[in-house]
């Protein structure tokens, strides 16, 4: 489980948009499913990917097995069920799912649009959703809210401590977190349990 407390800076604020050095990404990756890698190359040799998984081999079990499938909707980015999840019905949420498969479904948009570092934070966050049901965990428990869901915080938590290694500036990382599907309070909240300053 990443630590609670954010790692100091070890570099200048970063502009606004740029990834740390080595992500890179494949913009035009035409809709369907595709390797890890082959989407975001040389992924496997940054330095979080290490301090995410630090045994080589299980790092490169985890780049290996997990695919990403590129959609033509107007969508951020998820780890698929396996299996169609009970969800309120108000929530109009038709996800992709891979029985068995560790597959992240990302938007086309979404992939030839956003700023670099967002795309860096988003599948760091998703790989830790990944090697949480490879340990058992359950990535859509009923009954809770999205802040409620350590899943949700402990991925936040890896890549927000990833940002501030970075150097990334604290409100480049409130933007990043206020995310369309929760509330003001829920923002807040999200924000004090990843370590992230509110604004004053």
């Amino acid at each position: 489980m990443p630590s609670k407390k954010a790692a100091k800076p070890t570099a200048p604020a970063r502009a606004p948009e740029e990834a740390p050095d080595g992500f890179r990404v494949r913009r035009d990756t035409p809709v369907g499913r595709h390797a890890l890698l082959e989407v975001f190359p040389g992924l496997d040799r940054m330095e979080t990917a290490s301090r995410q998984v630090p045994d080589p081999a299980e790092r490169a079990k985890l780049h290996h097995e997990t695919s990403v499938e590129v959609v033509d909707q107007d969508m951020w980015m998820y780890v698929a069920p396996w299996e169609l999840p009970k969800i309120p019905r108000r929530v109009r949420w038709k996800p992709v799912t891979t029985p068995n498969v560790d597959c992240i479904v990302i938007g086309q948009g979404h992939l030839r649009e956003s700023p670099t570092l967002t795309l860096y934070l988003d599948i760091f966050h998703e790989l830790c959703h990944v090697l949480q049901r490879k340990a058992g965990r359950e990535l859509f428990p009923e009954g809770l809210n999205y802040v409620q869901r350590t899943t949700e915080v402990d991925a936040y938590r890896f890549v927000i401590d990833e940002a501030h290694r970075y150097g990334v500036a604290e409100e480049v990382l409130r933007e990043y977190l206020r995310v369309e599907w929760i509330d003001e309070a829920e923002y807040r909240e999200l924000l004090v349990a990843v370590g992230v300053q509110p604004a004053s």
